[in-house]
């Protein structure tokens, strides 16, 4: 079964150097390398031949791989233009930043990036505030972009290791406010991380009401304790009887090394798919097959 993972994290050189300004000035990033006891991330393309070594040893074809700080898209293009065949490129924008409809627009064109990233609880900035609406309308001038909407539950486990403040407010990741947004733009499809990560609900009636919005499967979804007695495998259950196998893109939400891709991640969803009895294709689609036809190959 052709498998895809629709979510990994882009930990370069330029990210790092972002978390090292806010630690202070005259902070290396070799000073976070030794605390974190992670690798040297090098050049974006290095760190691209490192994850496409990473797929090939787990069995991957493709990934998503996410610039994980506002500003650092040229990163993940790079990796992008190195592997074409074999990484998604995706963004995180500020949509507060003043050039961020410009950001947005030469990142989904001139850099050959395929999605936008918004966390709203991280920057502030509600989903239905002007400045959104303004990113978001620049992706959809955009043919085949994706906009990935983080919802519920926002923690960085980086940020947590280094001491970083995360002044982040979760009640501006509201599921249901991105079903507006869904409704505006029904062309362009929206993907809401970690089955909502602790607003399942509300993403399962997102993805009701709207045609276009997808959920991803990642992380440990350590988030289901918010409901006592939930557990992962009724999760997939809903999802799949609201949502249908075509719009959920299974992913990991794999970082840094030499950590690496996140196997058990993996493991674990595969035995619930087929544990459940899902039919072959529909697990294809889940796990390779919807991310395949979204960030299809030009």
């Amino acid at each position: 079964m052709r498998t895809n993972d629709a979510h990994c994290h882009f930990f370069s050189t330029g990210f790092f150097r972002a978390l090292a300004r806010q630690r202070g000035e005259g902070v290396e990033v070799e000073t976070l390398y030794r605390e974190l006891q992670w690798d040297d991330p090098g050049t974006p393309e290095a760190l691209a031949d490192r994850w496409v070594r990473e797929l090939d040893a787990h069995g991957m074809q493709r990934a998503a791989l996410i610039a994980s700080v506002p500003g650092d898209e040229a990163s993940v293009a790079a990796a992008v233009a190195r592997h074409p065949s074999r990484i998604v490129g995706f963004f995180m924008l500020d949509p507060s930043a003043p050039d961020a409809p410009e950001r947005a627009r030469r990142a989904l064109t001139d850099l050959g990036l395929r999605a936008m990233c918004l966390f709203p609880a991280m920057h502030h900035v509600p989903l239905d505030d002007e400045r959104t609406l303004h990113v978001v309308e620049t992706a959809a001038a955009v043919r085949d972009a994706a906009v990935f909407v983080h919802c519920g539950v926002l923690t960085v486990g980086v940020r947590r290791k280094l001491g970083l403040p995360s002044r982040f407010d979760p009640r501006l990741g509201d599921p249901l406010a991105v079903s507006r947004l869904a409704l505006a733009f029904p062309h362009v499809p929206f993907i809401i991380p970690h089955f909502g990560a602790g607003l399942f609900r509300e993403a399962l009636m997102a993805a009701d009401a709207c045609a276009n919005v997808h959920l991803d499967t990642s992380s440990s979804n350590s988030w289901v304790r918010y409901t006592p007695g939930l557990m992962l495998e009724t999760v997939f259950q809903s999802a799949l009887a609201v949502l249908g196998s075509s719009r959920l893109l299974f992913g990991t939400d794999s970082s840094f090394f030499p950590r690496g891709w996140q196997r058990g991640v993996y493991d674990e969803q595969k035995t619930i798919v087929d544990r459940l009895g899902i039919p072959r294709d529909d697990a294809a689609l889940i796990f390779g097959g919807n991310f395949d036809r979204l960030f299809s190959q030009t």
